[in-house]
């Protein structure tokens, strides 16, 4: 009862209306503080992680984050009940706030270690992994899945997993309103080449009204973000979120109706300037930070000069916050010339 009661309050109080998309090389632990100082509200997600390499790796490398990207999920990879319970459970150890199973990554890295879209043709193997794992933990067990794959019929294909997972506990299903075509299409493709079909996860909703259901694929904007909110419980933003993190500043007023935590990108890289630091003393290199900021100016004098002066300096050995400070006065040079 108490797990029960403990769930129903998480799933309550995370901000599902409006998340950042798992994206493999991208969404790791510097770009997420990066958009925490842009969003309060934004649910973050890491790449997504193996259970093999969280289960025989090194766990603090591949989970550690810092307290500042709360509320943060963690997406696994896999397809085996018993290991994905077990790296939930260190997940959830390690203080996440969700743990997600992937069902919709294309790669032929992640169809050969049999998991990601291809797991949309067994749902009752994913029904298996998300009871297990809903067992192992109490923070929400989630699953982001594709409409569905190749030559299946998404208005079949959709709706048998998601009552086969929400009937072994799945708090919340995140649908990408693509197609994965694992024969034929490459990744990248994957992402552009199948037609969006929003509808169909809209039908999905009505479908299972008492189930969350986020629409992901294809949102651009916050205006598009919100015409999709009449329709499912919340989007996540993917790419966009990632080439562009200056729409992010208006999320926490336009989505939740609260103030931004920075007014300005150049307040956001303000108020990151100690986490930078204490990376950098760590032995982090300042371009493993300050590639996540490319995107972050639009149509503001000096956005080029900030960028090169970035990719320039940033790079080489020794690179300290100064050069960050020397780029963000670019700016200000130009706006003031």
């Amino acid at each position: 009862m108490f797990l029960a009661q403990n769930q129903a309050v998480r799933l309550q109080t995370l901000p599902y209306r409006f998340s950042v998309a798992p994206m493999m090389d991208w969404t790791d632990r510097h770009c997420r503080v990066f958009h925490r100082h842009l969003s309060r509200r934004a649910l973050l997600y890491t790449e997504m992680l193996t259970t093999g390499a969280i289960i025989h790796g090194d766990r603090e490398r591949l989970l550690g984050f810092d307290a500042i990207e709360h509320p943060v999920a963690l997406q696994l990879g896999g397809s085996d009940p018993g290991e994905l319970a077990k790296a939930a459970r260190i997940g959830e150890e390690f203080g996440y706030d969700e743990i997600n199973l992937n069902v919709g990554c294309p790669s032929d890295r992640v169809k050969d270690g049999r998991f990601g879209a291809c797991l949309m043709a067994e749902p009752e193997l994913v029904a298996r992994c998300v009871e297990a794992m809903k067992r192992a933990v109490a923070v929400p067990v989630t699953v982001k899945c594709r409409i569905g794959i190749d030559a299946q019929d998404p208005e079949v294909a959709l709706d048998t997993l998601a009552r086969a997972v929400v009937a072994t506990g799945c708090d919340v299903l995140i649908v990408h309103a693509r197609k994965a075509w694992l024969n034929g299409l490459s990744p990248k493709e994957n992402r552009d080449i199948p037609p969006l079909d929003y509808d169909r996860v809209y039908r999905l909703k009505r479908a299972m009204p008492d189930v969350p259901i986020i629409i992901n694929g294809g949102v651009l904007t916050l205006d598009e973000a919100q015409a999709h909110l009449a329709h499912v419980d919340g989007v996540m933003l993917g790419r966009a979120a990632y080439q562009e993190p200056w729409r992010l500043l208006s999320v926490d007023s336009e989505i939740f109706g609260e103030a931004a935590p920075s007014a300005t990108m150049q307040d956001a890289f303000e108020a990151m300037m100690p986490y930078i630091e204490a990376q950098l003393a760590r032995g982090t290199r300042l371009h493993a930070i300050t590639r996540h900021f490319v995107g972050a100016f639009h149509a503001v004098p000096g956005a080029r000069a900030f960028r090169r002066h970035l990719a320039e300096h940033g790079t080489r050995p020794g690179a300290g916050v100064n050069v960050l400070r020397d780029a963000i006065a670019k700016l200000a040079l130009r706006q003031a010339a």
